[in-house]
């Protein structure tokens, strides 16, 4: 936003800027495959990909609709001074209402992160029954080594009850799934809130 794009720029060739990672709905990010496609001539293989994903996404929302329970998830940790947590009308917090749960700040007007300290991260979420963590390291983060990253961590109802999950994503290609892929995702985490919804289903991330 108001920058250029230094010696590429001076090139001459047209540059097209892609905003597709503003999008609040997770399907409204996949169909960005369709402009894409524009530029390779490839729309109806586009919109083949676009309306599959739109199928399996609401196949799924639908099943987790039926859900009578609604649990309360957290996610990710604190980073530098702030936690940031997904506002209300943010991509991620969609997602997690699509799939059977309740965003803890889904009352706020935010479209992307809110940062808030640990304090009021604290007092809002230690009784979320779910925690979703994701990371990128060489091994398999535990719950020793969020306890050693910080202490009050281990003062979460969901650290108590062990029910963290966490995603490496320098193991699994989730960053480059879930913009054309959303379902995907949908289904890992209805099969984390409603396991029951999902009982022949295996975790992707």
């Amino acid at each position: 936003e108001n920058t250029g794009y230094g010696r590429v720029e001076k090139t001459g060739i047209p540059i097209v800027e892609c905003v597709d990672y503003m999008e609040n709905s997770p399907l409204g990010r996949a169909e960005w495959v369709r402009f894409m496609a524009l530029f390779f001539e490839r729309m109806p293989t586009a919109d083949s990909l676009f309306g599959a994903t739109v199928a399996a996404y609401d196949s799924l929302r639908r099943l987790a609709a039926g859900a009578t329970d609604r649990p309360q998830v957290l996610t990710e940790r604190k980073y530098g001074a702030s936690w940031y947590v997904p506002g209300g009308r943010s991509y991620m917090a969609c997602l997690l209402r699509d799939a059977g749960a309740d965003p803890i700040w889904s009352e706020t007007p935010d479209r992307g992160s809110v940062p808030l300290s640990f304090e009021a991260v604290f007092d809002r979420a230690r009784s979320a029954r779910f925690w979703l963590v994701k990371y990128n390291g060489p091994q398999r983060m535990t719950y020793d080594d969020l306890r050693n990253e910080n202490e009050a961590y281990a003062r979460f109802s969901a650290f108590e009850n062990r029910r963290i999950f966490v995603c490496n994503t320098a193991e699994v290609p989730y960053y480059e799934e879930l913009p054309l892929h959303p379902d995907r995702v949908l289904g890992d985490l209805i099969r984390i809130f409603h396991p029951e919804l999902l009982p022949e289903s295996r975790l992707r991330y």
